[in-house]
């Protein structure tokens, strides 16, 4: 299998390779120059490569072709058309234009968009993404697409992720280009986002309303073991999971997705996949693809993969860390430090506007990672705490601490660790630790923006991070452009020391977990927007507005829409847990309960008949215990019941999600501990549903 690993991966991709083995040379250039320079796409080009990429499709046994694009789902979304086109005769052949390459129509008032598209406006388009490859799946060739409305808005997440990446490739070559980097034309970010999941049998999953309708088990008490013996965190991998991971770094390589790392994680049943960089908006479809592909090859050994950020309580939820970068068309790394960062001025103007983004855009980086289900993680010491700081460690801190006072600061020589084995080979200490309590940690030469849910998409936080610190270029920019030469490193060493004093702030190494934080952060003056419906005014408040509006990342329009669909798909996301837990009550776990009650209290009687006194006994404290569990929870259930139809009866607002918050999600974790506590006292066999011991321990 070794040997073939490189002809294995990205075997199914139209791939560079393939696309100069059968383009004609000149449309080879014309696809390069549209692809690496972000120009137009002319007609010609697009039907020579639709010939080409139709006939490698049906070489490797596609039949069909579709858009495939990111609306406002949260998913993916696709419609296949086949190669077919009737001829005379009756017969048919297999025919792919230019025109059928570059544009699609579905229909977009059937997809969120938050007023944009009315139902009698269904016009959309789909329109082609040359830079991210085409690939074959299912015998259906994929075509990474835009997608917009009849009247030019965005619908979907990838237009203003391209918008985004344009958008700071503008200001970062406009600063090196004052730095004498003549050569550079393009600077990319770049992303690697790791993925947490879940895996449970099939069998167990299909017995749970609770994870079929919502992904999170909505009752359940804890198993007698959980995480604290931190057994499971890189342990060793069970051969059913090792196979299920197997299998699927194969068709993740087939892809072109570089899967790299696959291990355990913290919690029981909780596994990790992280792969190698890739340019942002390539690295968006791939996490895409990734979690598709997870889910679908789980059900092939009996699995179900399970997304949500907290699918069990009691134990740590799932995650996406985003591992963010800068890197220039010459293959620079423009966050890399170097051997002596105090000297590095590039990076240290980089690292400065990294700084600004995130104070003075705090709040959108915590609404681009706000959910109902992250709101589970986010702040209970499992995740970084909803405040958004930045850890840059002891020798950068030291540096920007020496800058802030022209002190200056000296080669930071490095360690070597010292094991107390001779046998163990020698290697030197990093200069900084790691800081897995930071929402946004500095992490040798890119930033590890932590505080993502596993679910998410991660367009999302990299629109709202490239703005910011595209922002953060263009104002120091302004500062710098009219500066002579002569006086420019003077400039810039007071621009960076500016900043940092202004925005110093952020910066916070310690521990993120502790109430101490949450205090210092509030003398700070920093954000702490607890939950979504918190984060969500940010995305339309007056300075972001301005803020988007001047990138051209978002209209005015555009970001309305989405504010309304992000109020939209919470109260939703709430409501139909609210009434999977009511039904689950009702018609699964309030009778399974009465049932064990009812025997008990026949088994009592019987003893009395026996002349056993069963006001004293045991049988009947657990009697009346059980009964007051099962009273609390029918009562708990008839308030949740009436606080979902007054939600309903509420404007559709932000008002509508902070009710949700506020007095729905109230009343549900009522009913959760009530149930939850009476769980452990009813025999095995009585609940129609698993338990967390028998789905998280028997895997």
């Amino acid at each position: 299998m070794e040997n073939s690993i490189p002809e294995l991966f990205g075997s199914l991709v139209f791939s560079d390779k393939i696309m100069r083995e059968k383009l004609p040379k000149d449309m080879y250039k014309a696809l390069r120059k549209t692809i690496d320079n972000n120009t137009h796409l002319e007609l010609d080009v697009a039907n020579a490569v639709a010939v080409a990429m139709k006939e490698w499709a049906v070489e490797n046994g596609a039949t069909h072709f579709t858009h495939w694009f990111q609306p406002m789902t949260g998913y993916t979304a696709e419609k296949h058309d086949s190669f077919i086109c009737p001829v005379e005769n009756g017969e048919v052949i297999m025919d792919f234009s230019g025109k059928e390459l570059v544009k699609g129509e579905p229909d977009a008032s059937s997809f969120p968009s938050g007023g944009i598209r009315a139902t009698f406006e269904a016009r959309g388009y789909t329109a082609w993404d040359p830079t991210s490859p085409a690939f074959i799946k299912d015998k259906t060739l994929y075509i990474p697409t835009a997608f917009c409305s009849y009247s030019g808005e965005a619908l979907d997440k990838k237009t203003p992720l391209l918008r985004s990446m344009d958008a700071i490739s503008k200001e970062a070559v406009k600063i090196l280009k004052l730095l004498g980097k003549e050569d550079v034309t393009n600077v990319l970010t770049t992303v690697g986002p790791e993925q947490e999941y879940f895996l449970i049998d099939k069998r167990d999953y299909k017995r749970r309303k609770d994870l079929i309708f919502t992904g999170r088990t909505l009752l359940g008490a804890p198993a007698p073991k959980g995480q604290e013996m931190d057994d499971h965190y890189f342990g060793n991998l069970k051969p059913r999971v090792a196979a299920y991971m197997h299998e699927l770094d194969e068709e993740l390589w087939k892809l072109g997705i570089p899967a790299k790392t696959k291990h355990n994680e913290v919690a029981p049943s909780q596994h990790e996949l992280a792969p190698v960089f890739d340019t942002t908006n390539v690295a968006v479809d791939h996490n895409q693809l990734t979690m598709e592909i997870m889910k679908k090859v789980a059900e092939k050994h009996g699995y179900m993969c399970l997304l949500h950020e907290k699918p069990f309580a009691g134990i740590n939820g799932s995650g996406k860390h985003n591992n963010w970068s800068l890197t220039t068309n010459t293959g620079e790394n423009l966050l890399n430090p170097g051997k002596t960062p105090a000297d590095n001025t590039q990076f240290l103007i980089f690292l400065s506007a990294v700084i600004q983004a995130v104070d003075d855009y705090a709040d959108l980086l915590r609404l681009s990672v706000a959910s109902a289900g992250n709101d589970h993680r986010l702040g209970a010491n499992e995740a970084p705490p909803a405040i958004i700081s930045m850890f840059l460690g002891e020798e950068l801190t030291g540096v920007i601490e020496a800058i802030e006072k022209d002190e200056y600061f000296g080669k930071v020589e490095k360690v070597m660790m010292e094991t107390g084995a001779q046998v163990l080979p020698h290697f030197t200490k990093d200069t900084t630790d790691r800081n897995r309590t930071s929402p946004f940690a500095f992490t040798g030469n890119k930033f590890e923006f932590r505080s993502l849910g596993s679910s998410v998409s991660v367009a999302g936080p990299n629109i709202m991070l490239n703005t910011a610190v595209a922002e953060s270029l263009s104002i120091f920019y302004e500062q710098l452009k009219d500066v002579p030469k002569d006086k420019l490193d003077e400039a810039i060493h007071k621009l960076v020391k500016d900043t940092i004093i202004k925005h110093k702030r952020v910066i916070f190494n310690g521990n993120g977990y502790t109430q101490e934080w949450v205090d210092e952060a509030e003398k700070r003056g920093l954000f702490n927007l607890k939950s979504t419906p918190d984060a969500m005014p940010a995305l339309i408040a007056e300075k972001n507005k301005k803020l988007f509006a001047k990138h051209h990342i978002y209209s005015e329009t555009e970001l309305e829409s989405r504010y309304e669909i992000r109020i939209e798909n919470y109260t939703k996301t709430i409501h139909i847990e609210a009434l999977t837990l009511e039904d689950m009550v009702l018609k699964q776990f309030a009778p399974a309960l009465m049932k064990y009650i009812d025997e008990l209290t026949q088994s009592a009687l019987s003893k009395k008949q026996l002349g056993i006194d069963p006001a004293v006994s045991t049988q009947t404290e657990l009697i009346k215990k059980l009964s007051s569990y099962y009273e609390d929870v029918i009562k708990a259930t008839e308030k949740l019941a009436k606080d979902v139809a007054a939600a309903e009866a509420m404007e559709a607002d932000i008002n509508q999600a902070k009710f949700y918050h506020d007095t729905v999600i109230a009343d549900m974790e009522e009913i959760r501990k009530y149930a939850d506590q009476a769980e452990p006292l009813i025999p095995e066999g009585y609940l129609p549903y698993p338990t967390y011991e028998q789905m998280l321990f028997y895997v």
